[in-house]
């Protein structure tokens, strides 16, 4: 077909289909090779991510003609994510969460979160009262968690932390995109170290990939700062730490909602008799989980 009458809908199933071929790794911000494909191809050609490309429907742009510039330009960028392996975020630029762009290189983990979704369903607001004010966003990366707390509660105060200088760079990119200056402070800190205050609700989405599925990741993941996704021999070595220290840094009914990705049975093992509370979200009720400070300290007997 030549570049004169290939469509946008061809380019992007065409485009899906290479990286389906190449073998490349998805769950960066997209689980399909065609979401991935439809992410690139409209981004490379400036039109909008929700554009559709539903070849039933009225205002679809599937049967857009492509420019033989365009198909240049795309085809450049579909070579570029085969041939290096990173994620599409990375070439991009950006990253979404909850419809919300957040600027990312790789100096930073991609964004993709659980706990997004938990603040904007309003899963956590149960667990808050009239006097919540201050959040620490732990292992913040590229902020977006501290903003989407922000922009979820107007009235509270985030202290976002990462002992990476790097990644803290990038989210002041993004807290001063979005305008939160005022609300966010950025610290840098190994766990609790170098912080002082109390906080009512914590987020974290710490480092928690064990040590054999580190070894294994595809090349996408390992393209992202090791730092922010080794969690040790079990996944737990920060989150042991964390919950020795956190504590007595919690208001009375302050809470902390916690990631772990995959790593259920390992955490199970390390902490069998704490009681935590398993909250839903797109892929499961065994991902994030949401532990009150009075439980904590009761793993000091």
């Amino acid at each position: 077909m030549s570049a004169s009458t290939i469509t946008l809908g061809q380019l992007v199933r065409d485009s899906a289909a290479q990286l389906e071929s190449a073998g490349v790794a998805f769950g960066h911000g997209t689980a399909t090779a065609y979401d991935e494909a439809a992410w690139l191809v409209l981004w490379q050609l400036g039109l909008p991510l929700d554009t559709s490309l539903d070849a039933q429907a009225e205002d679809t742009m599937d049967g857009r003609a492509v420019s033989t510039q365009e198909l240049a330009k795309v085809r450049q960028l579909i070579a570029q994510r085969i041939n290096t392996r990173k994620p599409a975020a990375y070439l991009t630029r950006e990253a979404w969460l909850q419809g919300v762009p957040f600027y990312v290189d790789e100096r930073a983990i991609v964004p993709r979160s659980f706990i997004a979704e938990l603040l904007a369903d309003g899963t956590i607001d149960e667990w808050l009262s009239e006097e919540t004010r201050t959040v620490l966003d732990l292992c913040t990366g590229n902020g977006s968690l501290a903003c989407l707390a922000a922009m979820t509660y107007p009235e509270v105060v985030i202290t976002a932390s990462d002992i990476s200088s790097d990644a803290l760079a990038v989210a002041r990119i993004n807290v001063d995109k979005h305008h939160l200056a005022d609300r966010i402070t950025l610290v840098q800190s190994d766990g609790m170290g170098m912080l002082n205050g109390t906080w009512d609700l914590v987020l974290c989405n710490p480092p928690y990939v064990n040590a054999d599925s580190m070894g294994k990741l595809p090349e996408e993941y390992r393209a992202e700062p090791a730092l922010a996704l080794a969690g040790g021999a079990d996944g737990m070595d920060f989150i042991r730490t964390l919950f020795a220290e956190l504590p007595e840094r919690m208001s009375a009914d302050g809470v902390l909602v916690l990631e772990i990705g995959n790593e259920k049975p390992y955490f199970d093992a390390a902490f069998p008799s704490l009681p935590v509370f398993w909250l839903d979200t797109s892929s499961g009720d065994e991902q994030v989980l949401l532990v009150t400070r009075a439980a904590l300290l009761g793993l000091r007997g």
